[in-house]
């Protein structure tokens, strides 16, 4: 059977993107809106960022700057870094990553598992210059034949989530989306998503999720990068406005904290059995207050970003989240029929 037999993916790169919309039913009957999940933990790598990576790769490729054998270098919380690796590994390159060691440890593990040479750094503010992001770019500029990724300001990031993920959003839904809610950490997919979505209709209303320990609520809300608290969430929130964010629309913003996150995915899991990870608490706890604001009869859509399986050790242990002066949400007695 030929390769290009419909339904047959041309390799790990083809199978990115045109992941489903997930109806999750019982917050949408909770609000009575509906409520949709974009399904992106079902991309071949796990994760939303699979996207990203395979747009920097592509257009790093045709500009001539990443050529054969080369290096691809990237500061990443992990999701990034683990969908590069992927994509080196089956186009031929050679993957550096730079993670806080912070991040859990079912992600630098996997990296390592998948062939990176991973560097864990001390998890510093942007403005330090050890930052993982600002290191990761010294270490790439010193690297011959290396690349710097630079997921956060490399506007490939965004270009691909308009060119990909808000034409699949539009098209799944025959264009009848009221909001788009979403967390940002790099800027990428929410910007690009909203960008597209603006584009088709501008009365869409894009919302900004945020967590707690992150600047971008104050700043979508009051103009001011002020950051409150701290969050447990990984690969979300930020100190500053990056060039992927920057000059997208948001409409409003929604804050969650880490328990209300928390209960959110265990929702997911009891209720939907979908088994998901800490910034998809933060998207759907938004995306439910979004459908309060605006009321019954909406079409919400929100990104569900990975997968559970990457913070087992940490959002699904009770010792850890206890150690975090978090309680483990406990079971519905009962799912509704």
């Amino acid at each position: 059977m030929g390769a290009d037999h419909p339904g047959i993916s041309q390799g790990f790169v083809g199978a990115v993107g045109n992941t489903p919309l997930i109806r999750l039913a019982a917050l949408s009957e909770l609000t009575g809106c509906t409520i949709l999940g974009k399904a992106e933990f079902m991309n071949p790598g796990g994760s939303v960022k699979d996207r990203a990576a395979l747009g920097i790769l592509l257009e790093a490729e045709q500009s001539g700057e990443l050529r054969p054998g080369g290096t691809v270098v990237e500061g990443t919380a992990g999701n990034t870094g683990i969908g590069l690796t992927h994509l080196c590994n089956a186009r031929g390159y050679r993957a550096l990553i730079v993670i806080p060691e912070t991040q859990s440890a079912e992600k630098i593990g996997l990296l390592r598992s998948l062939g990176a040479e991973v560097r864990t750094v001390p998890a510093v503010p942007y403005r330090d210059p050890n930052n993982y992001v600002r290191l990761s770019g010294r270490i790439a500029a010193d690297t011959p034949g290396a690349v710097w990724a630079n997921q956060f300001d490399n506007l490939a990031n965004r270009r691909t989530h308009f060119n990909s993920t808000g034409p699949e959003i539009w098209q799944q839904t025959g264009g009848q989306v009221d909001a788009w809610v979403a967390a940002t950490g790099t800027g990428g997919t929410y910007a690009g998503v909203a960008l597209y979505l603006k584009q088709q209709n501008p009365a869409v209303r894009c919302v900004l999720a945020d967590p707690h320990g992150s600047a971008l609520y104050s700043w979508a809300t009051g103009g001011e990068l002020r950051s409150e608290g701290s969050s447990i969430t990984e690969g979300i929130g930020n100190s500053r406005v990056t060039a992927n964010l920057d000059g997208a629309p948001v409409d409003d913003a929604v804050r969650i904290d880490d328990q209300q996150a928390l209960e959110t995915i265990y929702q997911l899991l009891w209720r939907e059995g979908l088994f998901l990870g800490g910034s998809v608490g933060i998207n759907v706890a938004a995306a439910v207050e979004t459908a309060r604001r605006l009321g019954p009869g909406h079409t919400i859509v929100t990104v569900l970003c990975d997968s559970g399986d990457r913070y087992r050790s940490r959002l699904y242990d009770r010792d850890w989240l206890a150690s975090r002066g978090l309680r483990q949400p406990a079971a519905v007695a009962e799912v509704p029929a």
